[in-house]
């Protein structure tokens, strides 16, 4: 945000346009709105970050995005808000158009007055008690990812009578409201000089501003007076300032998964210099003079050879070819976190990176249903400590893009980068605990291949290949859909809400990676068939143990059939239980807000693809966990006492 370096109690009163560390991510990262006390910021782009932003290390994340490195917002010290000069991203004030509350004076406020008002908030200088300024409600985007104020005084001179309205190039204008309509009609925005106006009625019809003359200027509010515009033929369109649609960011994530254990020596010499922070710039340097610096910087700090070195980038040159027609950067995380929880001896403890094998602790005096479920679960791990990377790649607006490029339908991706390629993205580590649970691989393999599943995980499949989220969605899920994709993300919704309650949690608090994904044809990828809840907080201590406590037994075989026995119901049934699609492009069947759905934080793939008839069963399609229902379901009738 602006901030200046004057020194007193002036400068305390930054405490009030301070945003947390996470929040320069989602929801406030580069072109963001942020919302503060009657003022409205919009987040500039990485160029206006301060040189000082701490770096954030995430080899296998940078890989997959082809950045040298990510950096991190740097942390204001707790009571030295007065002291401390701007080192966070910087946040312009938009948009520039400005009214008073009680005059309705309009005023377009530039840069200069934002430096004369040192830190403080913009008041009308005419009405007594001088009454902070509002922004106005309304600004317009455009699919190309532009945004802008709108021309307020074309659109008061758009409907105006005769030569002299028509010709006004006067900019004194009112934000007026009159009381003899309501809703937008009653908003008018007047001219001062020749009294032309024209009410905000029909602001929000597509194509408005086209028929008004407007067109996109192809600028972000943040840029510099020395930047070129993007010459733009997208049309713009007219939008509420806290419009859903106005921002669509588009994030990555993965976890820091150490060196596998036992590695030979070279293995492990290899493993250390491909972990360095400088491989990512070394790797993609080329022939470039700067690689020979980037060599011996890697060699001397990895106490290794240059010849070791060079060695190592011409055999990741060729693994990168050789791989490239098999596999994409989604795979590959999804490929070392299945491994390293799926066999948590394979991977040596670090202080990022904490596993152990657990269990349900079932055994043969238990109730059947506590069987039946061990017997569908092959593995339980808990998580002491794990470590996640977000990154915020880029945004669109209006509209979000469909695919993982710009190529994609939809919205077109703005960089954090809007001048020139992004060498490094923001970014923030999060540390946390969690829950790993596998199910049995011969089980789950079986019930796909039992017609009616396969039947009814193809009719979602054919919802998924005509939606604008096709491509994203299989980003995760893998080029086919399979039936335990939408069973374990189901599963993982219905973990979240149960753990809410037992964990102490809240479930905006958890977060979810389910492993069910499909491979291309001919891969020697292993198959996955598990999910992951874990919480993560933006600190160095992470969380306090809940969700570990829940993963051991006797609580985690309770906290699976309790939510397995709520998932049979729901409040909205029969119409939840019998929908053929729900949510955008019907990509959901059996799931809605009263049972399954969480908040958007917690899901990867945006509350989509989910139906809880794959996990529980109907007469129609068998649940991979009926038979755990079923026993249940018994075990409570037998329990009760009739006279």
């Amino acid at each position: 945000m602006p901030r200046g370096r004057e020194r007193g109690v002036r400068t305390v009163k930054d405490i009030r346009r301070k945003v947390r560390r996470s929040q320069t991510i989602v929801p406030f990262g580069v072109g963001g709105i942020l919302d503060l006390r009657g003022e409205s910021f919009v987040a500039a782009d990485v160029r206006g970050w301060a040189r000082n932003a701490e770096r954030v290390e995430s080899p296998r994340l940078a890989k997959k995005l082809r950045v040298a490195e990510f950096r991190s917002a740097p942390v204001i010290p707790s009571g030295k808000a007065a002291y401390t000069t701007r080192n966070g991203p910087l946040y312009v004030r938009f948009p520039k158009w400005l009214f008073c509350p009680q005059c309705r004076e309009m005023q377009f406020w530039r840069l200069d007055r934002e430096r004369e008002l040192r830190n403080k908030q913009p008041t009308c200088g005419r009405c007594p008690g001088k009454p902070q300024l509002a922004p106005m409600r309304f600004i317009q985007v455009c699919r190309a990812g532009h945004m802008a104020d709108i021309d307020w005084r074309r659109w008061a001179h758009s409907r105006g009578e005769g030569p002299a309205q028509r010709q006004c190039q006067v900019r004194r204008l009112r934000f007026v409201a009159t009381p003899r309509s309501s809703g937008l009609e009653a908003l008018r925005v007047v001219c001062d000089a020749c009294r032309a106006g024209r009410s905000l009625a029909g602001i929000s019809q597509k194509n408005i501003l086209k028929q008004t003359g407007l067109q996109c200027l192809g600028s972000h509010p943040w840029q510099f007076e020395t930047d070129e515009a993007d010459p733009c033929e997208e049309t713009p369109q007219a939008v509420q300032r806290g419009a859903s649609n106005v921002y669509f960011p588009i994030t990555h994530s993965a976890l820091d998964i150490p060196a596998p254990a036992g590695l030979p020596e070279d293995d492990e010499l290899i493993q250390r210099v491909v972990n360095h922070p400088h491989w990512p710039s070394f790797a993609s340097a080329g022939d470039s003079p700067i690689s020979d610096a980037y060599r011996k910087v890697l060699a001397h700090e990895c106490e290794v050879s240059e010849e070791f070195v060079e060695s190592v980038r011409r055999r990741h040159t060729a693994e990168a070819v050789s791989t490239q027609s098999l596999t994409d950067a989604d795979d590959d995380l999804s490929i070392a976190e299945w491994a390293a929880f799926s066999a948590p001896g394979s991977v040596s403890d670090s202080e990022t990176f904490s596993v152990r094998r657990s269990h349900l602790g079932v055994d043969h005096e238990d109730p059947a249903s506590m069987q039946e479920l061990a017997a569908s679960v092959s593995a339980v791990v808990v998580a002491d400590r794990v470590r996640e990377v977000r990154a915020l790649e880029g945004f669109t607006r209006y509209e979000p893009n469909s695919g993982d490029d710009e190529e994609g339908q939809g919205g077109r991706v703005v960089s954090v980068n809007t001048q020139a390629r992004a060498q490094w993205l923001p970014a923030i580590e999060t540390y946390g605990e969690g829950i790993f649970i596998a199910v049995d691989e011969e089980r789950v393999s079986a019930w796909e291949s039992i017609p009616s599943v396969g039947d009814w995980t193809r009719r979602i499949e054919r919802n998924l290949g005509a939606s604008y989220k096709a491509d994203r969605l299989r980003g995760k899920s893998g080029p086919v859909l399979l039936p335990r994709f939408v069973m374990l993300h189901t599963l993982a919704h219905q973990f979240i809400r149960q753990l809410s309650y037992d964990s102490g949690y809240n479930a905006a608090s958890l977060r979810e990676r389910v492993y069910a994904r499909s491979h291309p044809s001919g891969s020697e990828y292993p198959p996955q068939a598990g999910v992951f809840i874990y919480t993560a907080a933006g600190d160095a201590e992470g969380t306090l143990g809940g969700l570990v406590r829940q993963g051991q037994p006797p609580n985690l075989v309770e906290t699976l059939i309790r939510l397995l026995e709520s998932a049979q119901w729901c409040s909205q049934d029969p119409l939840c239980a019998d929908s053929t699609g729900r949510s955008l492009a019907n990509l959901n069947r059996a799931a809605c807000h009263a049972c399954t759905l969480l908040p958007e934080t917690c899901c990867e793939i945006e509350n989509s693809l989910l139906d809880r008839t794959l996990l529980i069963g109907d007469g129609e399609v068998p649940g991979f966990f009926r038979g755990v229902v079923q026993a249940a379901l018994e075990e409570s009738a037998g329990a009760v006492d009739l006279p």
